[in-house]
C-alpha cells in the first residue's frame, strides 16, 4: 500500500490540529513523512484528496467484547448481575467456532469503519483462537484474552483452575507478538475468579510481559458481592493479590472509596471509561474528573454491543464529556 493523502487538516496524536492542510505520504502501512500542503505526490504513489475532510490517528479502544457482537438488542433492561446470568453468559456458552469468528469478524469491521484501530478486546471461555484469527485478518491491531472463570455460574459458563490457566498460556504461547496481535490476561471479575487463577493469572501474565485486563466496580450489587466474598473492596482486594499496576487495566471503576481511588493514582493503574454501557446497564456514572486529578490514567472504551447498541469511539467521546457535572 502506497497512499499518498493531500488536503486534510490534520488532527496530531498529542490533539493539536496542524495551522495549514497537509500531505501524508504512507508506505506498506506507516506513516513516512508529513509534508506541505503543494508536496508533490511521490512516483508509484496514489493520490487521494481529502479536501475540506480532517486526518486523525486511529482511535485506541482499551474495553471491548467482539464475541457480543452478534448479542446486539438481545440483552436490554437488565442490570449487570442479571444481564450476565440471564442473557450473556448463556449466549457466550453456546457458541461455536465460527459463531465466535463471525462475531468477532462483525465487530472488527464496525469498529475499524469508526476509525477504531487498536482494541483491548475479552473474549469468552472459549474458541478465542477464532476472535485472534478474525483480528489477525483484518489487519487491526489487538491486544485479546481468553475470559477466565473458575467458579460455578448458572450458565455452566466456567473451567477448572488448572485448565483455565493451562488454556489461556498456550493462548498466550501462540499469539502473543505475533505480527499486530498481543495476548492479555482476561480474569472476568472477581465474582467468577479464585484466589488461586488470579494469582496465576498475575504471574503467567507477568512472566510475558503480557497486559492483564479484567472488570472492577462497575455495579452496586457487584461492589457488595465482592466485599462479602473477601472482606474488601474491589480494587483493595485486587491489590493485594498483585493485580494492580501499569499493566493492569481495570474496565469502568464506577463506585470507589477513597482509598480506591488513590490505589489506583499510586499503582499506576489504567481505568477504562466506558459510558454508554454504563448508561445502558444504569450502572452509574465513573468519577472520571476525580481520578484524573489523582493522576489515574484513563482510557475510554465502548465495551460489547448488547450493553451499549454501538462500538462507535464519537459517542464515548460525547457521552464521557457530557455526563460529568461540574
Amino acid at each position: 500500500m502506497n497512499l499518498f493523502f493531500r488536503g486534510a487538516s490534520l488532527i496530531l496524536d498529542d490533539g493539536a490540529v496542524a495551522p495549514t492542510p497537509a500531505t501524508v505520504h504512507i508506505v506498506d502501512g506507516l506513516i513516512v513523512r508529513i509534508g506541505p500542503p503543494h508536496a508533490s505526490c511521490p512516483n508509484g504513489s496514489q493520490p487521494v484528496d481529502l479536501d475540506g475532510l480532517w486526518l486523525t490517528p486511529g482511535f485506541v479502544q482499551t474495553h471491548t467484547h467482539l464475541v457480543q457482537a452478534l448479542f446486539r438488542g438481545l440483552a436490554d433492561d437488565r442490570v449487570l448481575l442479571d444481564w450476565l446470568r440471564d442473557r450473556i453468559w448463556p449466549l457466550e456458552k453456546n457458541h461455536d467456532t465460527d459463531s465466535v469468528y463471525w462475531s468477532a469478524r462483525l465487530g472488527l469491521t464496525e469498529l475499524l469503519l469508526g476509525g477504531t484501530t487498536a482494541i483491548l478486546d475479552m473474549a469468552t471461555v472459549h474458541h478465542t483462537d477464532s476472535v485472534f484469527e478474525a483480528a489477525q485478518q483484518s489487519g487491526i491491531r489487538a491486544t485479546i484474552g481468553k475470559a477466565m472463570m473458575d467458579r460455578d455460574n448458572e450458565a455452566g459458563l466456567s473451567q477448572s483452575t488448572d485448565l483455565s490457566l493451562s488454556s489461556a498460556v498456550d493462548l498466550r504461547d501462540r499469539w502473543h507478538g505475533k505480527g499486530r496481535l498481543r495476548y492479555g490476561f482476561a480474569p472476568r471479575f472477581i465474582p467468577s475468579c479464585t484466589n488461586e487463577l488470579l494469582v496465576g493469572t498475575r504471574d503467567a501474565a507477568r512472566e510475558r510481559g503480557c497486559l492483564i485486563h479484567t472488570h472492577a466496580s462497575e455495579n452496586t450489587d457487584e461492589v457488595q458481592m465482592v466485599r462479602e466474598m473477601t472482606g474488601k473492596d474491589n480494587i483493595e482486594a485486587l491489590h493485594d493479590l498483585g493485580l494492580t499496576g501499569p499493566d493492569v487495566v481495570l474496565a469502568h471503576c464506577i463506585h470507589l472509596t477513597d482509598k480506591e481511588r488513590d490505589i489506583l493514582a499510586s499503582s499506576d493503574t489504567t481505568v477504562a471509561h466506558c459510558p454508554s454501557s454504563n448508561l445502558k446497564l444504569g450502572s452509574g456514572i465513573a468519577p472520571i474528573p476525580e481520578l484524573l486529578a489523582a493522576g489515574v490514567r484513563c482510557t475510554l472504551g465502548a465495551d460489547g454491543a448488547p450493553c451499549n447498541n454501538r462500538m462507535d469511539m464519537f459517542t464515548e467521546m460525547r457521552l464521557a464529556a457530557l455526563i460529568q457535572g461540574p
